[in-house]
């Protein structure tokens, strides 16, 4: 069984900063790919950014930079550093993992709300 746990996320004013982290645990192959979505209310969940297992990563154009993901594959972790945020990042975040057989792996979400 596999376990995907997201930090908790925060309440910050807009132009803050915040770091949001991601653990999988548990029997899983070898990882392929970890990534961020998020879901407004009201709208479906897109892409944040995701990193794959060579290092590459794609971003959503909205968060191009201000958003940094990274990963840390000893310990099956991904990050996500947000800076400059905007109340339009407000959002449930959720944490996905896909294994070396495709199969995908979500968390439970985490809540970023950013006020202006």
């Amino acid at each position: 069984q596999v376990k995907v746990v997201e930090s908790v996320g925060a309440l910050v004013q807009a132009g803050g900063s915040l770091r949001l982290s991601c653990a999988a645990s548990g029997t899983i192959f070898r990882i392929n790919a970890m990534g961020w979505y998020r879901q407004a209310p009201g709208k479906q969940r897109d892409l944040v950014a995701n990193i794959i297992s060579d290092g590459s990563t794609n971003y959503a154009d909205s968060v191009k930079g201000r958003f940094t993901i990274s990963r840390d594959n000893a310990k099956n972790t991904v990050y996500l550093q947000m800076n400059s945020l905007r109340p339009e990042d407000t959002a449930v975040y959720y944490c996905k993992v896909v294994d070396s057989r495709w199969a995908e792996y979500w968390g439970q979400g985490t809540q970023v709300t950013v006020s202006s």
